[in-house]
């Protein structure tokens, strides 16, 4: 069984029970058959009460735009009028600019084939993107995509967002940590929870209006966390995405979130998705 395969196995068993219960309209993940010794506890977390319940909240599909069917996305920006994407599995990993219009790579930059690209953020005049084990930030030139250097953390790389101040990295876990820039020292870390109950799975970020938007591994849903507290303050709805892929690989799944402050566009997409999305929100 290939690495993703093994993660999906393990943590679809603590996902339906730690998330799916908690997101507002969420149906458990099917779980697959295994061994009844490998089997976790029964899918019955704690029911959230309705008023602890963050909102719902539904979006609008203003247009649609062709995204690389091979691209396995954990991070995804707009940056410097353009969007740069980066995209994992060993031996395949790579940060891009990518045409918005046709989904055609215009620049790439190559991660080395040992290490699993994750997630993409914008700070100062670099890129920065995360490597899932191997605890190594890999700084890009925007302009031509050469590589300018190496940072080292501690812990899983997951997705990556910056406030302006920080670089913010999400771990698989319900931890957010905000790390020095220039060094990827750990300056503090803030626990995600939706209901008063940590929510764990926390993928791709996204910086949109002072809160941090968040993909949850294998949910279609987005989660808006503020960055103060790590409280869930609104869940947004992705399943109307998801339903129009039809996605077939159980590792197609919503991952990707950029923000275009600038025209205020919001894109989403999901790893190995035909399309890229820009939606607005219907709070």
């Amino acid at each position: 069984m290939s690495k993703v395969g093994m993660m999906t196995r393990i943590f679809r068993l603590t996902t339906a029970a730690s998330v799916a219960l908690l997101l507002p309209g969420a149906a458990p993940l099917p779980q697959p058959a295994v061994a009844p010794s490998a089997q976790a506890a029964p899918a019955t977390a704690p029911a959230v009460a309705a008023a602890a319940r963050p909102p719902l909240i539904g979006l609008r599909i203003i247009a649609r735009y062709p995204h690389d069917p091979a691209a396995f996305t954990e991070g995804l920006i707009w940056h410097d009028g353009g969007l740069y994407e980066s995209v994992g599995l060993e031996g395949r990993s790579e940060v891009r600019r990518v045409v918005l219009a046709t989904g055609k790579v215009e620049r790439r930059g190559s991660i080395p084939p040992s290490e699993f690209g994750e997630g993409l953020a914008a700070f100062g005049d670099r890129l920065v993107s995360l490597t899932w084990h191997k605890g190594i930030a890999h700084l890009w030139s925007p302009a031509t995509l050469k590589a300018e250097g190496t940072l080292a953390y501690r812990g899983e790389g997951w997705g990556l967002t910056s406030d302006g101040k920080s670089l913010i990295r999400s771990d698989g876990s319900a931890t957010l940590i905000f790390h020095d820039p220039a060094t990827m020292a750990e300056r503090r870390r803030v626990t995600v929870t939706i209901g008063g109950q940590k929510l764990t799975q926390i993928n791709e970020l996204e910086w949109v209006d002072g809160a941090i938007l968040a993909n949850v591994w294998h949910q279609p849903f987005l989660v808006r966390i503020d960055p103060a507290s790590g409280r869930v303050t609104g869940v947004i709805d992705l399943r109307p995405l998801v339903a129009e892929v039809k996605a077939t690989d159980p590792e197609a799944v919503a991952n990707g979130i950029a923000w275009d402050a600038e025209k205020r566009r919001l894109f989403v997409t999901g790893k190995l998705w035909p399309t890229m999305f820009e939606i607005a929100l219907e709070e």
